[in-house]
């Protein structure tokens, strides 16, 4: 079997597969989207997500887009690794958070990470302010809700990690940029620093920078 994952290195979604896939020892082929060159533009491309988005996870004829769909995939290939819980009820709290995740935590988080990475990475202007305060009042209003969860439990969901810890900390992984205020919220930095203590989350973050691609 061929697996392949088209990602863009530096997008938390692509992280996401990147890491599990890491994580969980699956050998994959990275095949780089380079929006600079137009990649995600082409017909070849459109063919396998006709949203003309990253990551794609493409094998033997079978193409799945997104990121949180394609953990969900990666997961199950390993049922023995845990992340994807065999038990119905850790099962949809897998799923809860991972359904807040793109309802509520990454909208917030992706407003500042556009304005302080995407923008000075493929030079769309100067930072908004306007635009920046807009998502940090938004990241206030959704980070407490994790980090209350992760004052109950080691990680989101039990004292195992799952898929949904994939999910929610492949952002913070922009800390450097994005500069999210998270000495307010200790449960969520003790969880993250778990997170790049997991095997293959520091290598993933390795992964090429894509500077050439700016």
């Amino acid at each position: 079997m061929s697996l392949k994952l088209h990602v863009f290195p530096p997008s938390p979604r692509a992280f996401k597969v990147i890491a599990l896939a890491a994580y969980l020892g699956i050998d994959c082929e990275m095949c780089i989207v380079d929006f600079a060159k137009g990649t995600h533009k082409t017909s070849e491309f459109t063919r396998l997500n006709p949203n003309q988005k990253m990551p794609v996870l493409e094998e033997d004829g079978f193409a799945l887009w997104e990121a949180n769909a394609i953990l969900q995939y990666l997961a199950a290939k390993r049922p023995e690794s845990g992340v994807l819980p065999a038990d119905p009820l850790q099962r949809a709290l897998v799923n809860q958070w991972q359904f807040w995740d793109l309802a509520h935590w990454e909208p917030a988080c992706a407003m500042v990470i556009r304005e302080r990475l995407v923008k000075p990475l493929f030079g769309l202007g100067a930072e908004d302010p306007a635009k920046v305060a807009e998502g940090m009042e938004k990241f206030a209003l959704v980070t407490p809700v994790l980090d209350a969860q992760l004052a109950k439990t080691r990680f989101v969901v039990g004292e195992r990690p799952t898929i949904a810890d994939f999910s929610l900390g492949a952002v913070l992984n922009t800390q450097a940029v994005s500069r999210f205020p998270l000495d307010q919220y200790p449960n969520i930095m003790r969880w993250y620093k778990a997170l790049t203590e997991l095997p293959g989350w520091s290598k993933s973050i390795a992964q090429p920078r894509m500077a050439n691609a700016a």
